[in-house]
């Protein structure tokens, strides 16, 4: 899901600057815990449990964090946020990162004042319709009732769509995806259109995820990803590096399950570079030498956390496509750890 396009550009780049001049690791080291913004909900990536706990793909990328910082992967506070809210909470410190299905773009990176800090996964934007409707594409949506968040590219992307493909459209405004999914489920629309990823996780609530559909196009790039604001880059730094040092580890075949064995010492350099049997990366960053370690431990390495969490054996069922690794053709690569 995208963040908002309509904030006040120059209030939140006012908040940003404001809230980045102290050093945002030691803030985090001092109080305790990483504050993390999260959606108010989504299956799969981001929502509580039966047990108030909260789980998923972008929560496991904040508990690596608090674990790669603190060795405890609990020591990590959730605060959800909307679609209106969340570049807000960033900007005004009242969150330490943003892990959030957050689209990349060139205003939210340049003229917000945040930092991206990599991809974690890559999407578009998709649509989805009962089957009952007898629609096998999204050019047959002509006259439409469609359900869309509020603030969020996702309104321009489908303004632009519908204008390039001559069709016209009666928006159904909300604002959570919980009730995307009831506005949807209550026949308030003919169409809900998210990200392709977030369809999914909403599709698989439904008491019959098979009585609806995921429409063939992807009308955008929507490459999500962890974002901390912009001014400290020692702390950008460390939230980059624990996301890449996860696929990193999938890459090397680095698991929740060995690591503690191959953190003896490998014949491989770089696992050994990761994992702070050589050199000084820790250090560098502003942390232990086991922080990597730590890292991987707190969820396992990135293929890991995908097929616990949204992978095709979850009721979610994501192949993982553009998620792949580069070596099994996928856009998944991360710098070099040396």
């Amino acid at each position: 899901m995208k963040k908002s396009v309509f904030l006040g550009a120059l209030t939140v780049a006012g908040l940003a600057a404001g809230a980045a001049s102290a050093a945002t690791l030691d803030d985090v080291k001092a109080k305790g815990f990483l504050q993390c913004g999260v959606t108010t909900g989504l299956t799969g990536f981001a929502a509580p449990d039966a047990n108030g706990e909260w789980e998923g793909f972008d929560v496991g990328v904040c508990r690596a964090v608090a674990a790669a910082i603190f060795g405890d992967p609990t020591a990590v506070k959730f605060t959800p946020t909307t679609g209106k809210t969340r570049f807000t909470a960033l900007a005004s410190g009242e969150i330490d990162m943003l892990a959030r299905n957050t689209t990349w773009t060139f205003t939210r990176d340049v003229d917000l004042k945040f930092e991206f800090t990599g991809i974690n996964y890559y999407d578009g934007q998709g649509f989805m319709v009962p089957k009952e409707l007898g629609v096998t594409s999204a050019k047959e949506l002509d006259g439409a009732t469609v359900c869309i968040q509020t603030g969020t590219t996702t309104e321009l992307n489908l303004a632009d769509y519908f204008r390039a493909n001559n069709m016209s459209y009666e928006p159904v405004p909300i604002e959570t995806n919980s009730e995307a999914q009831q506005q949807y489920l209550a026949n308030a629309c003919d169409v809900y259109t998210t990200d392709r990823s977030g369809l999914a996780a909403t599709r698989a609530t439904f008491e019959n995820p098979a009585d609806h559909v995921i429409l063939p196009e992807t009308i955008s790039k929507e490459p999500l990803g962890p974002l901390v604001r912009h001014g400290d880059h020692e702390w950008g730094d460390v939230v980059r590096w624990v996301l890449n040092a996860l696929i990193i580890a999938e890459e090397k075949g680095v698991t929740s399950a060995n690591v503690d064995e191959l953190a003896k010492g490998t014949d491989n350099p770089e696992i050994n570079r990761l994992l702070g049997t050589e050199g000084s990366y820790g250090e560098i960053l502003g942390l232990d030498a086991a922080w990597a370690v730590n890292a991987i431990k707190a969820g396992g390495n990135y293929g890991e956390l995908f097929e616990k969490h949204i992978g095709e054996n979850t009721p979610i069922g994501l192949a993982r496509g553009l998620n792949a690794q580069w070596t099994d053709g996928g856009l998944l690569y991360a710098p070099p750890f040396r």
